[in-house]
C-alpha cells in the first residue's frame, strides 16, 4: 500500500474531550423544549453539522419548526457550548493525543484538520494545539457535511497531498465513511462495534505510534 505522508485529524472526541459540552448544550435545548435528551440519542449526532444535530433532536422531540425558529435555537445551543469551550485548557486533551501530533512532525508527516466544527479555532487555542498543523479545515470553509469528503478533501489539497498517501483518524462512523469516500484510508478512534468500517480501530490515541500505523498500513 502506499506510503503514509498526512494526517487528517476530527477534532472532538479524537484530540480533545469536547463531546460532552456539546451533549450538555444539546440536552439542555430539549429540556427547555418540554422533552429529555438521552446519551443514546446523542450517539446519532456524533460527526454531524449542528443544523442536522438540531433536525435529529426535534425528530426525536417530536417538534416541527420553521426555519427561522431552527436558526434562533441552533444559535442558543451554539452560544452555551462556546461558554463551555472558553474554559478549556490543556488538560483536556485526550490520552496520547499531543504526543501523536508531535511524532508526526518529527516524522515529516504533515498534518491537518478536518472538522465540522465551527469552534474548532478557539479550542485549539484554548487548549495550545494550534501550532501542531500545517492545515486547519474546519465548519467555516466547508459547505458540505460528513459523510460528504469535502472536508478531508480540501485537507488533503491544503496539504498538497494525494488522498491515497493520506490517513483520516475519526471517532464517528460519519467521518469514516467521509474518508472512504475521499479515497483515504482511516483510522477509528473508538469502538469496533460502530466503527468497523474503519481500516483500523484502536481504542484511543495512546495505543498508536508512527512507526506502528505505517507498519500496519505497508501490510494491508
Amino acid at each position: 500500500m502506499s506510503e503514509i505522508k498526512a494526517c487528517l485529524f476530527d477534532l472532538d472526541g479524537v484530540l480533545v474531550d469536547t463531546a460532552r459540552y456539546h451533549y450538555i448544550a444539546w440536552k439542555e435545548l430539549a429540556e427547555s423544549l418540554g422533552f429529555d435528551f438521552t446519551p443514546q440519542d446523542n450517539e446519532r449526532l456524533k460527526g454531524v453539522s449542528r443544523a442536522a444535530s438540531l433536525n435529529i433532536l426535534l425528530e426525536i422531540g417530536g417538534i416541527k419548526l420553521g426555519e427561522e425558529e431552527k436558526a434562533r435555537l441552533a444559535e442558543q445551543k451554539n452560544s452555551r457550548y462556546v461558554e463551555y469551550i472558553a474554559r478549556m485548557d490543556s488538560s483536556e486533551i485526550l490520552p496520547g493525543a499531543l504526543d501523536f501530533l508531535k511524532e508526526c512532525r518529527e516524522q515529516g508527516i504533515k498534518v491537518a484538520l478536518g472538522s465540522a466544527s465551527k469552534n474548532a479555532m478557539t479550542i485549539l487555542d484554548n487548549t495550545g494545539l494550534t501550532p501542531y498543523f500545517d492545515a486547519i479545515i474546519d465548519g467555516t470553509h466547508t459547505s458540505a457535511a460528513k459523510p460528504d469528503p469535502e472536508v478531508f478533501l480540501l485537507g488533503a489539497k491544503a496539504l498538497d497531498t494525494a488522498p491515497a498517501h493520506c490517513v483520516v483518524f475519526e471517532d464517528a462512523a460519519a467521518g469514516i465513511l467521509a474518508a472512504s469516500r475521499a479515497g483515504m484510508r482511516s483510522v477509528g478512534i473508538g469502538s469496533p462495534e460502530t466503527l468497523g468500517e474503519a481500516t483500523l480501530v484502536v481504542p484511543s490515541l495512546q495505543q498508536l505510534s508512527v512507526a506502528a500505523l505505517q507498519e500496519f498500513f505497508a501490510s494491508v
